[in-house]
C-alpha cells in the first residue's frame, strides 16, 4: 500500500488487535477486574461492574480510575487481573510471518502490563518478533488515550512518529497518533467513519500482507 511505503516503525496494541476478539480473552480479565473492585471498595457485583465500566469510559482504563479516585496501588491490581488462562489463544503462524516481514522497528504498546503482554505474545507465537514491549507501567501508569501516555512511550522509544503506523482496536487510542502524523489502522469487526481513522481491517494478517505487497 502506498500509504505505508515510508513507515519505519510499526506500533501494535495488544488485546483484540494481535488476537481476534472471538477468543474473548479480555472477558476473563473483566471478570477479575470486577471481583477486584468488589473486594477493594467493598461494593456488590453490580456496583463494581458499573464502576469498572465508568472508569474505563472516563479515564481510559479501570486502573486509572481506581488510582485517581481511590489511590489504588497498581502493581497488585495488574498482577491479579492478568492471572488468566492463555490456552484459549492459538498460535498464528500467518500473522507471525506478516509481522516478521515488516521493515523497520516493531513494538507493542498496551494499557495492560508488559509481563501480561509477553504471555499473550508467547501464546500467539509472536515472542521474538518485536523490538520492544511497553505496558502501562512504562508510561507511569498513565493510560492511552491520554496524550501524556503516548508522549512518554514514544519518547522512550525514540522513533520518528511521522514515519510510524499505529494499529488499535479502540478508536479513542488512535486520536493522538493521528494528530502526531502517524498512519492509523482501526482493527475491529466494523469500520468507523471518523477523521482520525485512516484505515480499517477486521483481519490483521491479510491487511499486513497487502501492505507488504503479498
Amino acid at each position: 500500500m502506498q500509504a505505508f511505503q515510508d513507515v519505519t516503525t510499526w506500533v501494535f496494541d495488544l488485546d483484540n488487535t494481535l488476537y481476534p476478539p472471538r477468543y474473548r480473552l479480555f472477558d476473563q480479565i473483566e471478570v477479575r477486574m470486577t471481583r477486584w473492585v468488589m473486594n477493594a471498595l467493598g461494593v456488590d457485583h453490580a456496583e463494581a461492574n458499573r464502576l469498572r465500566t465508568h472508569y474505563w469510559q472516563s479515564y481510559g482504563t479501570t486502573l486509572a480510575g481506581l488510582m485517581r479516585e481511590h489511590g489504588v496501588d497498581p502493581d497488585p491490581y495488574l498482577t491479579d487481573v492478568h492471572d488468566i488462562d492463555f490456552s484459549v489463544l492459538p498460535p498464528d503462524p500467518e500473522l507471525a510471518s506478516r509481522i516478521g516481514a515488516l521493515p523497520g522497528r516493531r513494538i507493542v504498546y498496551t494499557n495492560g502490563c508488559a509481563p501480561y503482554a509477553q504471555r499473550v505474545l508467547k501464546a500467539r507465537g509472536l515472542t521474538k518478533l518485536f523490538d520492544a514491549v511497553y505496558g502501562v507501567e512504562h508510561a507511569d501508569f498513565l493510560p492511552k488515550p491520554e496524550r501524556a501516555a503516548f508522549d512518554i512511550i514514544f519518547a522512550k522509544d525514540g522513533f520518528d512518529v511521522t514515519r510510524a503506523a499505529m494499529f488499535e482496536d479502540d478508536p479513542r487510542n488512535l486520536v493522538v497518533p493521528f494528530e502526531l502524523g502517524m498512519r492509523t489502522v482501526f482493527v475491529a469487526p466494523d469500520p468507523l467513519d471518523q477523521a482520525h481513522i485512516q484505515h480499517h481491517t477486521d483481519d490483521l494478517a491479510p491487511f499486513l500482507a497487502r501492505i507488504l505487497g503479498h
